[in-house]
């Protein structure tokens, strides 16, 4: 009897909002695997929406800290081992040493690195260095022998080569083409119809970021609304700040949202927000998801002067570059726009313009060298 070849993706987040390894997923089924996505489940984790590959969320005893990694990656490897696989791939480091540890058990199956992030300088590890060093240390066991990596955008692929002296590939995490099929009004998403819209969205909504200083920047805009669609660690910090000043009108809150909800806001706001800091390396090369996100929906961008995403607004002429984040200068900044609609308009019709070239379509002819085309044995 013929069967699929199998594939076993691996993150430690909850599957809800990850886009990227959605896409990754859809492509191996599409290339001829029998896909299983593995995650996590947490206490306030959402249902999943039905896939075209199987998930399986690991419910654990610690949420957070060394613990949960622990426990998440005996899990995992515990899985890996119990279950047959050709291809498994494994996202950031978190993953990794599971991974690595159960490749070694299982000599025909293939070991696939995808690097979100440059995941040892994230903020979260810059003041923790026995944690840090830990990661490290994993990282520098296990990434020389690597056959196969890629990772996000092609300032972070440097590094790697520079520290590793081996190949490193980049996929970009570009959006799909995206159209607006289901007419959700702005009333149903419970947005206002005669602001100025203003949108900060996505998944990683955390320190060093830039949504501090967007909601106090709320203060000195007027007739305009902010949109905060996502989640992350400071969006308690934010909603005591928009309570403390009075800013329940200026500035709402949707929580993360499934991806196709997430982009009906998208598309109506006048200009989407990308503001991280280089306070460390891992942001001071990022490219974050959004951008693309933007780019699909017709939406211009203000962003801060960061390498990779300065580079995609100007060579399409898609949106401003702050040459500083102030909440004064982000709030002139966009009142500037709104006194000069023409401008947006301008930014919008490039914005489409850029989407038939920043697509996740054209993305995968490079995954198609790296994942080719299985047949069923």
């Amino acid at each position: 009897m013929s069967r699929k070849p199998r594939a076993i993706v691996s993150v430690t987040n909850d599957l809800y909002t990850d886009n990227r390894v959605n896409k990754i997923c859809l492509f191996l089924v599409a290339q001829g695997y029998h896909v299983t996505l593995v995650g996590r489940l947490r206490n306030d984790s959402k249902p999943l929406h039905e896939r075209s590959y199987r998930t399986k969320r690991f419910k654990l005893r610690w949420e957070k800290g060394p613990l949960f990694y622990a426990a998440y990656n005996f899990r995992l490897f515990c899985y890996l081992l119990a279950n047959r696989a050709e291809l498994l791939v494994s996202n950031d480091l978190d993953t990794l040493l599971a991974n690595y540890a159960a490749s070694k058990f299982k000599p025909m199956t293939r070991l696939v690195y995808d690097s979100h992030e440059y995941f040892t300088e994230v903020p979260e590890l810059q003041n923790r260095p026995k944690i840090k060093k830990t990661w490290e240390a994993i990282e520098n066991w296990i990434f020389p022998k690597l056959q196969t990596v890629y990772t996000v955008n092609e300032s972070i692929a440097e590094l790697y080569r520079q520290k590793y002296k081996k190949e490193i590939r980049v996929v970009r995490n570009v959006s799909p083409k995206w159209k607006s099929t289901n007419g959700i009004s702005k009333s149903e998403l419970g947005i206002p119809e005669n602001k100025f819209l203003i949108i900060l969205q996505g998944a990683g909504i955390n320190i060093d970021r830039g949504a501090e200083e967007a909601v106090e920047a709320m203060k000195m805009v007027d007739n305009a609304v902010l949109l905060i669609v996502g989640d992350g660690d400071v969006i308690e910090q934010l909603k005591k700040y928009v309570i403390d000043y009075d800013l329940q009108d200026s500035v709402l809150f949707f929580g993360k949202r499934p991806y196709a909800e997430m982009m009906n806001f998208t598309q109506y706001a006048d200009v989407g927000l990308t503001l991280d800091k280089p306070t460390n390396m891992n942001y001071r090369f990022s490219l974050p998801n959004k951008v693309f996100d933007y780019i699909h929906a017709g939406t211009p961008i203000i962003c801060t002067d960061l390498v990779e995403v300065s580079g995609i607004v100007k060579k399409y002429t898609i949106g401003l570059v702050l040459d500083e984040l102030t909440p004064q200068h982000l709030a002139d900044t966009i009142n500037n726009l709104i006194a000069h609609p023409e401008e947006v308009t301008k930014f919008k019709e490039n914005c489409y313009r850029a989407a038939e070239i920043e697509n996740w379509e054209q993305e995968t002819t490079l995954l198609e060298e790296i994942y080719p085309r299985v047949t069923e044995k």
